[in-house]
């Protein structure tokens, strides 16, 4: 069963989405993630074969984005 994660970001444009993705393309879990810039939240979602949040928060964080989970 997949887990949807959902996250609330500040990423602020297609550039920080690009910084964020060698991190979550290298992680085996995630099926696919999409960010919406478009939304006040800058809505990062996942779909992940298991509830990867700590590796994700982790992951953004170090890219230098703030992130937390909704």
């Amino acid at each position: 069963m997949m887990e949807t994660l959902r996250f609330k970001t500040n990423l602020k444009c297609s550039g920080c989405v690009g910084k964020i993705a060698p991190g979550l393309d290298e992680m085996d879990t995630i099926e696919k993630w999409s960010v919406d810039i478009e939304s006040p939240d800058k809505v990062l979602e996942i779909e992940a074969s298991e509830d990867i949040s700590d590796e994700v928060l982790e992951s953004i964080k170090k890219a230098g984005y703030q992130i937390s989970q909704l």
